[in-house]
């Protein structure tokens, strides 16, 4: 199979982390299929970045945490592409903070649909056309929370920990049929949806990280793309972090 018949789709692609991962994949030769929920101006944006720079892409609007929106969406990449080789799960949803004390049972939920039922429904769209073919990546994007145990996000972070407990099983359950999955686990990378962080929120996480600076899109995109890439063919099962050292210890 030449590389650049390879399909990545990346769920949550039209901005963020998921836009640079997107275009970070296209780079590297994938054809890539952007998933977006809501904001199909900024999908397209992404497209036309990628493909000016010689790049294959199209957009496809999908809520992933629904079960009949996730099967349309296998249904339009395959039309689209005819495979799907690589899974970005990447898509997220609003991450409040919120004290035990008003803590439901629905909070928790909120965040297991994007952190367990998503890639569930994902994982199982993608694996048979993996296994037929003897080659696949599933990458999670997680976060560092689940170290630190960040106050007031006991619900995410629980969540985030399901995430990687479904990558270490799964990367046992279908090694064997040359699919890899690990979780790439992203420090605080400012993006649109932190715009009201302040300059001095940004100076003081900075100064607690041993490298001494933020995390861009660009960092975490290219941690994705290892794995994704035949570099990565012997890599499963794992978490790795990408933060600047913020949770070596």
């Amino acid at each position: 199979m030449n590389w650049g018949e390879r399909v990545a789709l990346v769920t949550g692609a039209s901005r963020g982390l998921g836009a640079a991962i997107a275009e970070t994949l296209a780079g590297d030769g994938f054809r890539v299929a952007i998933n977006f929920a809501r904001n199909k101006d900024a999908a397209e944006s992404v497209r036309e970045r990628i493909t000016a720079r010689g790049g294959t892409a199209e957009v496809f609007r999908a809520d992933v945490t629904d079960e009949g929106s996730v099967d349309a969406l296998r249904h339009a990449v395959l039309g689209t592409f005819g495979r799907i080789d690589v899974l970005v799960l990447n898509a997220t949803g609003p991450q409040p903070f919120i004290a035990l004390d008003d803590l439901d049972w629905r909070a928790a939920l909120d965040q297991l649909e994007f952190f367990v039922k998503s890639p569930l429904l994902l994982t199982r769209a993608v694996v048979p056309g993996m296994r037929e073919r003897g080659w696949g990546r599933i990458i999670h994007v997680g976060s560092e929370v689940l170290e630190l145990g960040i106050p007031r996000s006991s619900a995410y972070v629980a969540a985030k920990g399901a995430q990687l407990g479904l990558t270490r099983s799964w990367a046992r359950e279908l090694g064997a049929h040359g699919i890899t999955v690990n979780l790439v686990a992203p420090g605080w990378v400012p993006t649109e949806r932190h715009q009201d962080a302040t300059e001095e929120d940004k100076a003081a996480y900075a100064a607690s990280v041993p490298l001494g600076r933020l995390g861009t899109p660009e960092d975490v995109a290219g941690a994705v793309a290892f794995l994704a890439s035949e570099r990565g063919g012997f890599v499963t099962g794992q978490k790795l972090a990408t933060n600047g050292g913020n949770t070596l210890t």
